[in-house]
């Protein structure tokens, strides 16, 4: 997946606009981003932000480490070790500050779900995991700018998006255009179909979803499905 595409591909999904930025390099010895150039550099408030998007691949096991300690402090230890591997294998977003600390990351990956609706396919979906902001750093918009380039990761290469949003952060994402899915929620798991009423209210989709009178069932993980 971390290939360079020229010309890019259209977007399923319109993206607001935004100015061009300076190029600036990442972190020492950071790999190229997803698109086959130099990490730019973004203004957000009074700091200078370096923001990248690249595959798992590409990370170092020093930004390994300082992603799985960014997740452990934000949801104050209780990030397991499923947690962690299922935000692997896919497209990273990381910020990092002008001293070159992280402090936000969220990461979008591959997923299978079927639809027993009218459709009654398998379709690849983006699944947005793994979102998080340093706690001295929240409410300056980072989240924002991760999900921004989450965003276009899910809208240039997959079929739509879907996420479990938490009761805080619901908001978030209905003012960013995603749609509480209204129908029923499954997942494929060893020994059949099960369901997961619990997660009914808190799976967001985004893009051309197929029809809720259809369930979505999702491939089966250890630790948590959704």
């Amino acid at each position: 997946m971390a290939l360079s595409f020229s010309p890019r591909p259209p977007s399923r999904f319109p993206t607001p606009a935004r100015a061009p930025q300076p190029e600036r390099p990442g972190p020492a010895g950071a790999p190229e981003n997803v698109w086959g150039r130099a990490a730019g550099a973004e203004r957000l408030g009074r700091m200078t932000e370096t923001i990248r998007t690249l595959h798992t691949s590409l990370l170092t096991p020093v930004e390994l480490t300082a992603i799985r300690s960014l997740l452990d402090d934000a949801f104050d230890g209780d990030f397991s070790d499923e947690d962690w591997d299922h935000g692997l294998g896919g497209m990273h977003t990381l910020v990092h500050d002008a001293g070159g600390e992280l402090v936000a990351h969220g990461s979008v990956i591959m997923r299978r779900v079927t639809h027993g609706g009218r459709s009654g396919r398998s379709y690849r979906i983006g699944y947005v995991e793994a979102l998080a902001v340093r706690a001295d750093r929240r409410r300056q918009g980072l989240g924002g700018r991760v999900m921004d380039a989450l965003e276009e990761v899910i809208g240039r290469a997959y079929e739509f998006g879907a996420l479990s949003a938490s009761d805080e952060g619901a908001a978030l994402y209905r003012s960013r255009g995603w749609r509480l899915w209204e129908g029923r929620i499954q997942g494929l798991g060893p020994d059949g179909v099960v369901s997961f009423p619990e997660e009914e209210g808190s799976t967001f989709v985004l893009g051309e979803a197929p029809d809720p009178a259809g369930a979505l069932a999702f491939d089966w993980r250890d630790g948590d499905v959704l």
